[in-house]
């Protein structure tokens, strides 16, 4: 298997802001005030709760790219002001390409723990420089099932 460089982390608890990471190419700093404030049933209680059911949904979105490919977005950062994104493109359900980039779309819009609806609108995808990772689309999957069972094991 191949490592897949990609990887969404709370880096303290101390505060819901600037306390998220993701790794993919470039490291990029995000919030989970959102995250925090998602009152919804799919959200379960608190931030970690609220980061494992939006893996869940990063793996359930992969999961449709299989078997003949196409093209997902999964948020990760949610501001008032915009939403970044990772854009997935599979030509064939076998190879993919994942891209970071941003969208106009208000983090405040829509929940982190149910995002589907609005991740059909993310057509304003903005994509950043130097946060493009090619891979097996299995070895992403793979990843981010073992990101969201890495958040469950160190927060029990």
């Amino acid at each position: 298997m191949n490592h897949v460089p990609l990887r969404l982390e709370r880096t303290t608890d101390r505060d819901v802001h600037d306390d998220l990471l993701l790794r993919l190419g470039d490291r990029h700093t995000c919030d989970s005030f959102y995250f925090a404030n998602d009152d919804s049933v799919q959200a379960g209680q608190g931030v970690m709760d609220g980061l494992r059911r939006l893996l869940d949904q990063w793996g359930e979105h992969l999961q449709r790219l299989r078997p003949s490919g196409g093209n997902v977005f999964l948020p990760f950062d949610f501001s008032d002001e915009g939403t970044a994104w990772l854009r997935i493109s599979s030509p064939d359900g076998n190879q993919a390409t994942i891209q970071a980039g941003c969208s106009g779309i208000q983090g405040w819009s829509f929940y982190p723990s149910d995002f589907a609806e609005t991740a059909a609108r993310a057509d304003d995808f903005d994509p950043f420089t130097d946060a493009s990772v090619e891979c097996e689309l299995d070895d992403l999957i793979t990843a981010v099932a073992q990101n969201r069972d890495s958040l469950t094991h160190r927060h029990k």
